[in-house]
């Protein structure tokens, strides 16, 4: 995913600039990510209009007065370091390896990773402790982007999640990206979209979770839905002019919610 984001820095009017990521990639990391997309290239662009949204949506909390931003599942995530902003608080909950990996790459530049990195499994425990052993402030409004992670869980565990988030921060805003149930459940009747999640279970990382109604979702836990939109909105947006080469993009959303006190 790093290096499809790390596309964008060359095109000529690029979504985003992101100066991080390519201290995190390598022969290895560009033959794997030409091994998801060699069937499937839109799935490259997908993480570009993601990556371009998720900053949107940063940007616009940091100027709404947002003083703490969570990552949940963050991997090369390079928001802390691209979107710093006085008086604001990153935190990372991820695999201690990958943080270790990321922590490293940084420093070797002597760059200031500007985050406080929670190494763990979110699933397991509660999120919320994990936080505030590290300082973190359930009254500040908080943002929380959850970016890549829900399609690889289950109901419980997305239910678990934005059910704790909302309880527990007083003032939450959440954003996150999703698919159809269709793909999950093969009935999309595109075969380009059966391969590219077929590629993804043979790389040991299969799609298995799918949200058909956001609105309901997060009422059942605690949030109001504010904005949702597919990749296929981003696109004519983000690339007007630009032809929609897959039907991929009608099947994969994007999300933005707040919890009762954010709204």
């Amino acid at each position: 995913m790093a290096e499809f984001r790390n596309e964008e820095n060359g095109e000529p009017h690029p979504l985003y600039h992101d100066r991080f990521v390519g201290l995190f990639l390598d022969e290895e990391s560009k033959k794997a990510a030409a091994n998801i997309s060699r069937s499937f290239p839109p799935i490259r662009n997908n993480v570009r209009l993601r990556t371009r949204y998720f900053d949107d949506k940063l940007d616009q909390q940091l100027r709404q007065g947002c003083r703490q931003v969570v990552i949940l599942g963050a991997g090369l995530d390079t928001r802390p370091q691209r979107m710093a902003a006085p008086g604001v608080v990153f935190f990372e909950i991820d695999a201690p390896g990958i943080q270790a990996f990321k922590k490293a790459r940084l420093e070797e530049r002597n760059i200031d990773p500007n985050t406080t990195f929670i190494s763990g499994d979110y699933l397991t425990g509660s999120i919320i402790d994990r936080l505030t052993c590290r300082d973190f402030n359930v009254a500040l409004s908080t943002f929380v982007i959850w970016e890549g992670n829900s399609m690889y869980l289950s109901d419980q565990s997305v239910r678990q999640v934005l059910a704790a988030l909302a309880r527990d921060i007083q003032n939450c805003t959440i954003s996150f990206d999703y698919l159809a149930e269709a793909v999950i459940e093969g009935r999309t009747g595109d075969p380009e979209i059966a391969n590219v999640v077929q590629r993804f279970a043979a790389m040991g990382a299969p799609w298995t979770y799918g949200i058909n109604d956001p609105e309901a979702l997060g009422a059942s836990c605690g949030f109001r839905v504010i904005e949702t939109a597919t990749l296929a909105d981003l696109h004519r947006a983000y690339w007007p002019g630009r032809e929609l080469t897959s039907p991929l993009y009608d099947y994969y959303a994007v999300c933005t919610a707040q919890n009762q006190a954010a709204g």
